[in-house]
């Protein structure tokens, strides 16, 4: 076996296992059953937090959505954090009748820092509240959302993440993308991880925390991801995250692709801490506790998102087909990567047919090779800036 041989098998052996698991996780989801009925013995009584941090142009429709829920009035209260606000969100806020807890603290900024601090207030208040639930301010709600966190708690779970999706923007090819994305990592592989009864990881935008929980363990997530870094933390104290697919928040995306590099560049920075923090400390357990939930988070760590996986792997395949062609490596190295590739194709597919996939999002593939390049120029600008320590802000859309 030559270098070249040797070189891209290492890489296929790497890969494939990543995205072989992906393809039987959306095999799983396909025989996943979703609750039609969700009746609970008692109505819990719920905080909605929402973290803002100078959202006036938007923060009126996610209160409005909120507002709107089919569940008793007063059995649930809006919470908007305005954290370190310069502008007029408070103000707006407290006009349409939630509660306005306002933070000014220019050393500890961020949103982990400012849910730590809203937390700490809230079970503090005489209201007795079960749980505790996140919503991003750019967020818009089923309307069952509070019936289902209250019957999975019902059900006995204490955290609880939904479906965290995109809302529609047809045509538009940085969001219609990143709508395939959210789709099938936090809708399709959670179903499937639901099937086989695992942990769902936290994905910061529709958390639902049992208020005893958050005493047991304080949120200390302080990373640019400290959703996932919670997470973690909840797991590795032995907490199950459970999630319901049932229920859904709708994250709205900037329109103008330059406006979502922030928000991506922290993603791509913040997972590259989680990944140095925790991956060790994951793979350890699952070999010293025997226990494939842990390794399946390990797994989940180590895998890079779909689309770059996918774009490594074609890239492969074709520098594999023209040593082939030069009789530089051996035939079966060819077929092992069409394979493999085949199989990237296959989880695709199966995971847009499990979400219902729209038929704009089928035509949003015409502009995968934008979405590439931009990714790639979103990866270089964020190592090139290095490590962010302050809540890199989203630049809204007028």
């Amino acid at each position: 076996m030559n270098l070249p041989e040797i070189l891209f098998l290492t890489l296929f052996v790497t890969l494939a296992p990543l995205v072989g698991y992906q393809l039987v996780l959306s095999l799983l989801a396909l025989n996943a059953k979703l609750h039609a009925r969700f009746e609970s013995n008692s109505n819990r009584k719920f905080a909605i937090v929402v973290p803002a941090h100078n959202e006036e142009k938007i923060i009126s429709k996610t209160i409005y959505s909120l507002s709107g829920l089919i569940y008793p009035k007063s059995n649930y209260d809006i919470f908007v954090i305005a954290d370190n606000c310069t502008d007029n969100t408070a103000e707006l806020a407290r006009s349409l009748g939630v509660i306005v807890l306002e933070r000014a603290n220019t050393q500890k900024k961020g949103k982990g820092y400012a849910l730590r601090w809203a937390f700490d207030q809230i079970l503090g208040y005489q209201k007795g509240y079960d749980a505790i639930i996140v919503v991003d301010a750019d967020s818009l709600i089923s309307g069952n959302y509070l019936e289902v966190m209250n019957f999975y708690l019902d059900n006995g779970s204490r955290v609880i993440q939904s479906s965290d999706l995109v809302l529609p923007e047809p045509g538009n090819w940085s969001i219609e993308a990143t709508r395939i994305g959210f789709l099938l990592h936090n809708y399709v592989k959670p179903l499937g991880r639901k099937v086989l009864n695992l942990n769902m990881g936290l994905r910061g935008n529709g958390m639902c925390f049992s208020t005893e929980v958050l005493r047991e363990v304080p949120w200390k997530a302080w990373s640019l991801t400290e959703d996932l870094e919670y997470g973690l933390n909840l797991i590795l104290s032995g907490i199950k995250i459970d999630f319901a697919p049932e229920a859904t928040v709708f994250a709205q995306m900037p329109v103008e692709a330059k406006n979502a590099e922030s928000q991506r560049s922290r993603w791509e920075l913040g997972r590259l801490q989680i990944i140095r923090m925790y991956t060790a400390k994951f793979l350890i357990r699952a070999f010293k506790k025997r226990s494939a939930s842990y390794f399946d988070v390990f797994i989940d760590l180590v895998t890079p998102p779909f689309v770059n996986m996918m774009l490594l792997v074609m890239i492969s395949l074709m520098a594999i087909f023209g040593l082939w062609i030069f009789e530089i490596v051996a035939t079966y190295h060819l077929f092992m990567w069409a394979l493999l590739a085949l199989t990237g194709i296959v989880y695709f597919f199966i995971g847009m047919y499990v979400s219902g996939a729209d038929k704009n999002l089928y035509k949003s593939l015409l502009h995968l090779p934008v979405y590439i390049f931009w990714k790639i120029k979103v990866y270089i600008n964020a190592y090139r800036k290095g490590k962010e320590i302050d809540w890199i802000r989203t630049e809204r859309d007028n």
